[in-house]
This record gives C-alpha cells, structure tokens and sequence, in this order.
C-alpha cells in the first residue's frame, strides 16, 4: 500500500523536525472525541446495570439497535463530508463545531437521565438511553469522520501516514485514559465538564493545524480506479478485503473492553479502587506503544506489524483464561500488554486504509466516503459486541455479582477465549487476503519500503 510521495505533501512535515508541533496540531481534537469511543462501552454497561438495574440482555439489545442506526448514516455522513470538503475546509469545520456543541450535550444527557425519565420505569429508561445515544453518536461521527478524512487528505508513504494517524491516536488514549480514571476519582459530571473544555480546545488548535492540498486525483494512483470516482467504497476489492479484516479484528477487541468490569468484579473479585488502576494501565500502555509499533511500520511494513500485534493479544489473553480470585498483579500485567497490542489496532488500520484510497485514484475527493463506511465498521464491532456479549452470557446463566463456577466459567469464556478465537481468524485473514499477495507479487524483503 505503498507509493512514491512528493516531499511538499503535507504529511512529510509529520517527520520532519518540529514534526511534533504538526502532530499535536491535528492530532489534539481525538482526546476529547475519545470520551465517546470505547470509555462508553466500558462504563455505560456497567453503570446502568449496577446503578439502575438494566436487565443485561434488554441492555445489550438497546445498545445493539442505537448503535446500528446510528451507524446506517455513517456513509451518508462521509458523503456530506466530501461535498464540504469541495467547498473549503472553513464548511468543514464550521459542521464540526455545531456537531461538536450537539455531542457534548448528548453525553450529559446520557449519563444523567432525567428524573421524569427514572420516575417512567425501566422501559422509559431504556427509550431514553436509547435515542440519546443515536443522537450522540451520530454527532460524533460528524466530527470523527472529517477530522479524520482530514488527516487521510494531508497524504505521505506508509511511514507519514502511521505517524499522522499515530498523533491523532496516541492523543485519543490519552483521552481514554483520563475518561476511565475521572468518573471513579472526581464523579461523572467532572468528567463531562472536562470532555466539553477539551473538545472546544481541540476543534480550536484542529482549525488551525496543517491544511490538507486540493487534489482531484493521486498522481501515482492506478489510472483505471480515477476513471470510476462515484464507484461504492463496498465495490472496491481492496477496501473490501481491508473492511473484512478490520471488523473481525476490531469485535474482537470490543468484546473485552465491554465486559472487563464484570471481569474484574466477579473473576478476579479485585477491590474497586483498582478499577481505574486496570483501565489505566490498558490504555496507557497502548499510548507508549505507539512510537514503537510506527518505528516497526518503517521496518515491516503496515500490514505485518498489525499482524503481530494480533499474534501478541491472543498470548496475553489465552493467559488471562487462566487466572482467578486475587489475582490482581498479573491481570495488571495483562492490561499493560493487552495495550501494548491494542496500540497496532488503532495506528495501523487507518493508515492503511489512507494507503487504499491513494492507489484507488481517489485521494482529495472521496475520503469522507471511505471513512463514512469505516465509522460504520467501527460501530458495528462495537454494537456486536456490546449486542452478542452481554444476551449470551445472560443466556448462559451469569448475572452481575455471580460467583458459582459455572457462571465464572462463562464469564471467563466470553472474555479470554472468545476474542482469541476472533483475533485469529482475523490475523489468518490478513495474511491470506494482504500480506501473501504482497508477498508473492515481491518475494525480496525491503527494510526502507516505508521510506521511498
């Protein structure tokens, strides 16, 4: 997914000195955009469940179905970003700062329900949660899918692309980590406040950073993709195979991060106060891997770094199946590896996917089309997980609190060896559809391939 890059492309000034005043520039609007990414579908389940009673299985259902239709506007969304984009970046940042005023307001709503709602009953509970969320998420796909067909715009080889999408990325885990320790240290009315101080200063330096070049098409991308630019993103064999593989992989990333409290409660039957402690290590650690796994990139290449951070998930979970009550230090030393690999699924993904779109002939005019349907793909795994996960282990008999062996044993099931499980049939389909092809089509190994 490699192609020869002008040094005037504006992602050359992610590596070269002072590169980092670029990164911070671009990159900063993804920590308060990561306050209703994954933190969400760590807590949310929880919270409601423990704190209002949700039934499990009506839970994920609602989380499945919100999600879902959310996600059908995502594409339509990227289509909207894109004719914005043809009009000048000013359209497109002035529908991400209303976008961002209608996000900030969704997620108070709903962490804090009405009283009027909580008097109506659970159903009314569920209702509200619901369509607050549908509207919340749509909001921030408005936001996510410009800022990051913005970055997708500013070009570069495969080293350029890691280190832009590494910035934005590596931002966000900071903003994960802060949304999974603030609700547990200073409430969760801190944390909202927080979340709407940081996206005003992210849209602002964001509206400011590196200006991605017009372009009506790459002039090293394959003549024959130029010539079919309203082509579907979903008729295109190559981001079919790259859309396969991500969600597979991403599911199985979601499906822990859904129920790692539950995990932690009941298996591991740790003390709360070290909630935030697992949350935190998990994602920092990814954060810190980010400049390694960019520095791998330059040497293996995008594709076999991901596969090796998938081969790295599977063994630190397959050793997590195997631990119990008090085990707190070595589940410790499970998160930080966990998110170690974590590090390869958001930083490598995307910069291949950027990689797509430049060989397709279609960079400056349809990334808002690509990445609507990768904001699609990224809320369906999350939905999957959050809508399969939590009915079967209701079906299979466990319930918040459980202790009995058997309901341990499901609990340890759905969130050790089912992602296994999901994160190898993903690597085998990278390697099968991606990496032997590559392979084949140039058996000799190149170290600098990402540095033409």
């Amino acid at each position: 997914m490699n192609f020869p890059t002008p040094a005037a492309e504006p992602a050359a000034s992610f590596t070269a000195p002072g590169g980092w005043q670029h990164g911070l520039g671009y990159g900063l609007l993804g920590l308060p955009l990561a306050f209703v990414a994954l933190p969400l579908y760590v807590i949310l389940p929880n919270h409601y469940a423990r704190e209002f009673a949700a039934p499990l299985a009506a839970l994920g259902a609602v989380l499945l179905g919100a999600r879902l239709i959310d996600a059908v506007l995502d594409p339509w969304i990227g289509r909207w970003c894109d004719r914005l984009f043809a009009r000048s970046t000013g359209a497109v940042l002035g529908a991400a700062a209303l976008a961002a005023v209608v996000l900030a307001l969704g997620l108070w709503g709903l962490l804090f329900p009405p009283a009027a709602v909580l008097d109506h009953g659970m159903a009314a509970l569920l209702g509200w949660a619901g369509g607050v969320m549908a509207i919340t998420y749509t909001a921030f796909s408005v936001v996510s899918v410009a800022h990051q067909a913005w970055g997708a715009r500013l070009g570069g080889n495969e080293a350029q692309r890691s280190r832009v999408v590494a910035w934005r990325e590596g931002l966000a885990l900071l903003g994960v980590l802060l949304a999974a320790v603030l609700p547990g240290t200073l409430g969760l009315g801190a944390t909202v406040s927080s979340f709407a101080v940081l996206l005003a200063l992210g849209w602002w330096v964001w509206s400011r950073s590196l200006v991605p070049v017009a372009s009506a098409s790459d002039q090293h991308a394959a003549p024959a993709a130029a010539l079919r630019p309203t082509r579907s993103p979903l008729r295109q064999p190559a981001f079919q195979k790259l859309l396969a593989v991500f969600v597979l992989n991403g599911t199985a990333s979601a499906i822990p991060a859904t129920l790692v409290l539950f995990f932690v409660q009941d298996r591991l039957q740790a003390s709360p106060a070290l909630e935030p402690a697992f949350l935190a290590t998990y994602f920092l650690f990814a954060a810190l891997s980010l400049p390694l796994w960019v520095r791998a990139v330059a040497r293996f290449g995008l594709a076999r770094t991901w596969l090796a951070g998938m081969a790295l998930a599977v063994a630190v979970f397959i050793w997590a199946a195997t631990l119990g009550a008090g085990d707190a230090v070595p589940f410790l030393i499970v998160c930080a590896l966990s998110g170690v690999a974590l590090g390869t699924d958001l930083a490598l993904p995307g910069a291949m996917l950027a990689g797509v779109i430049g060989q397709l002939g279609e960079r400056g005019q349809r990334e808002g089309a690509y990445f609507g349907w990768w904001s699609f793909a990224t809320k369906l795994n999350l939905a999957l997980a959050a809508g399969l996960a939590l009915p079967l282990l209701a079906w299979f008999g466990y319930t918040p609190g459980a202790r009995s062996p058997e309901a341990l044993q499901t609990l340890t099931a759905a969130y050790c060896l089912l992602p296994c499980a999901l994160k190898l049939a993903a690597g085998a389909l990278l390697y099968t559809l991606l990496i032997r092809p590559e392979r084949m089509a140039d058996p000799t190994p190149n170290p600098l391939k990402a540095h033409p």
